[in-house]
């Protein structure tokens, strides 16, 4: 969105048992992109499915019940604060196969929802965009190294700290698909 000239602010939700290290990495990116706000969140009730015990326990660790939902509500009342055209997300192909809320069916109905819920949302075409929707994890990482985002001051640890861990779901995700696309990823390989 910058590179087309739109000026950004970035939101990120702070939820239970998010890794800091996961919010550090938000607040470096949205100073990095020169984000006029970054606004963080706090939802300290809301929980994954590792913290919500045998319920969800065939769900992946990380899941979140109806997080998008959650999550772009938010977002849609944040956009209606500051007067904004659109909402951004990062959703890339891969994540429809794992979690039903960031499918083309979920944010048609949402957009819907949010125009018929809010007048100021409807009157300013509000719209939910979603670049990625198309693009797969390798297909994003060769996108993002064509357009210089700082893959350096990305986390995709599910641990807090200084350092990946290398061995949890999110690190193994990050090491396949850098390594399926052949561009150099700055954590594993600094300069």
């Amino acid at each position: 969105m910058k590179k087309k000239g739109y000026r950004s602010r970035a939101l990120t939700m702070k939820y239970h048992g998010i890794a800091g290290s996961e919010l550090r990495a938000a607040e470096s990116i949205a100073e990095k992109g020169e984000a006029y706000e970054h606004r963080m969140v706090e939802l300290p009730d809301l929980k994954e499915a590792a913290d919500l015990g045998e319920r969800l326990s065939e769900m992946p660790s990380t899941f979140i019940p109806m997080r998008n939902a959650i999550f772009y509500s938010v977002a849609a009342g944040y956009a209606i604060e500051v007067g904004s055209d659109y909402i951004v997300g990062g959703h890339n192909r891969d994540d429809v196969g794992v979690f039903e809320d960031t499918g083309r069916a979920f944010f048609s109905e949402l957009q819907k929802a949010f125009w018929i819920g809010s007048k100021l949302l409807k009157d300013r075409r509000t719209t939910i965009l979603r670049p990625l929707q198309h693009m797969s994890k390798q297909e994003v990482i060769v996108q993002a190294s064509r357009l210089r985002v700082p893959l350096e001051l990305t986390w995709s640890c599910h641990r807090d700290g200084n350092n990946h861990c290398w061995k949890c779901a999110g690190c193994a995700n990050r090491v396949s698909a850098f390594d399926a696309t052949g561009v150099v990823d700055p954590l594993r390989h600094p300069p």
